[in-house]
């Protein structure tokens, strides 16, 4: 997946620009992104701080680590019972 050019604190300052009365259109004009990228951004960070975003990305990053060592696990399961399955 693509990394974003904008951090997760410059994308809930963003969005707090749009929150503080600015047009959305203005704000997505002057930051040079879509609509659709701000609505985005705004159902996953919306009402987020700083802090919990930053906590939000160790989480999805510690998740898709331990996803990763169960597929390894599940997978040197799967390997072993087929290997003991066999008739010698």
């Amino acid at each position: 997946m693509k990394a974003s050019r904008f951090s997760e604190e410059q994308i809930i300052a963003i969005l707090r620009e749009q929150e503080a009365g600015q047009r959305t259109a203005d704000v997505c004009r002057r930051h040079g992104i879509s609509e659709a990228t701000f609505y985005k951004w705004k159902s996953k960070y919306g009402g987020l701080e700083v802090s919990d975003a930053k906590r939000l990305k160790a989480l999805e990053t510690e998740n898709a680590r331990l996803k990763k060592l169960l597929a390894e696990a599940m997978l040197d399961n799967a390997m072993l019972k087929d290997i003991n399955s066999k008739k010698w």
